[in-house]
């Protein structure tokens, strides 16, 4: 570290209501999300009073911190602590991910053929007579809402949703670069187009959902297949749905002039997230539509 920089003034906010505010929505959303599951009345009322929470924290927080920029408080000790926060926080989305992912395969490669008899440890018929271990695992025993008609596809809205967000992450790259040389007119229709990609992959994913539960009889309650199928594709879609709020907050600021060429960490930690969850995508298509 330079001595300009252990002399500067390390800025340190206030206590902030907005983390108890956060708790707050989050546990509403999720708890509200276990009731409609279960089909509890007061889960829906529950889950919209939690994201009505959420994006309340979003606009309050949001604007706390770009007031704290502007005014010219952050100094270059806290653009670097900025920088490793965001780096650990993305770390740490892709050990979520990889749990994730890790759970799949377990299931797929090690639990599947141990109940089909393979192995020292296999025990065929442990879990109904006449098991078969095929992957996806379709049609089990139980209510009619265990039986999936088919499984999912790579062709089609996965195909399109593919080519639509490696697409957005050129269109965010080309902003990024536009920023770095000054072209401010170049960085809007980057933002917004990355945005509005954003937003038809959203659009894509809830006609899919509605496509499979409706005309491929594919649920939360298909088993093993349809619970994995739904937590993976569902967790991603959560974090493009972030991401794309990200993006309009960054677009407002960016039409707003508060980047410069030498100074827009908040752009590229946007970035950052926004190519971590296009990779991500790339793994789901491969592990949860293409196998």
């Amino acid at each position: 570290m330079t001595a300009a920089a252990s002399s500067e003034h390390y800025y340190v906010p206030e206590g902030s209501k907005w983390p108890i505010i956060g708790v707050i929505g989050i546990f509403l959303t999720v708890l509200g999300i276990v009731f409609s599951v279960n089909d509890i009345t007061i889960g829906a009322y529950m889950s919209i009073t939690g994201l009505l929470v959420i994006g309340y924290l979003f606009f309050g927080w949001f604007g706390d911190v770009i007031d704290e920029s502007m005014s010219g408080k952050y100094s270059a000790q806290v653009d670097i602590s900025f920088r490793q926060g965001m780096i650990w926080f993305i770390t740490s989305e892709v050990f979520f991910f990889v749990a994730m992912f890790g759970a799949l395969y377990y299931i797929r490669a090690i639990s599947l053929p141990w109940l089909g008899g393979e192995g020292h440890l296999g025990s065929s018929n442990l879990l109904w007579e006449g098991f078969t271990a095929t992957w996806p695992l379709l049609n089990t025993p139980g209510t009619e809402y265990t039986q999936v008609k088919e499984a999912m596809g790579a062709g089609g809205i996965p195909l399109y949703n593919t080519v639509i967000l490696l697409s957005s992450g050129v269109t965010l790259t080309w902003a990024h670069h536009a920023l770095k040389k000054g072209h401010h007119k170049q960085l809007i229709a980057g933002l917004a187009t990355t945005i509005s990609l954003g937003l038809i992959f959203f659009g894509f994913q809830a006609y899919e959902y509605y496509h499979a539960y409706d005309a491929m009889g594919l649920t939360l309650n298909s088993g093993i297949y349809g619970s994995t199928f739904y937590m993976l594709t569902g967790f991603h879609g959560m974090h493009v749905t972030i991401g794309t709020i990200m993006l309009m907050v960054i677009l407002v600021r960016s039409i707003k002039g508060h980047f410069s060429s030498e100074k827009h960490f908040a752009f590229e930690a946007v970035a950052w997230y926004w190519h971590f969850v296009d990779v991500v995508w790339l793994g789901l298509y491969f592990f949860v539509y293409w196998l």
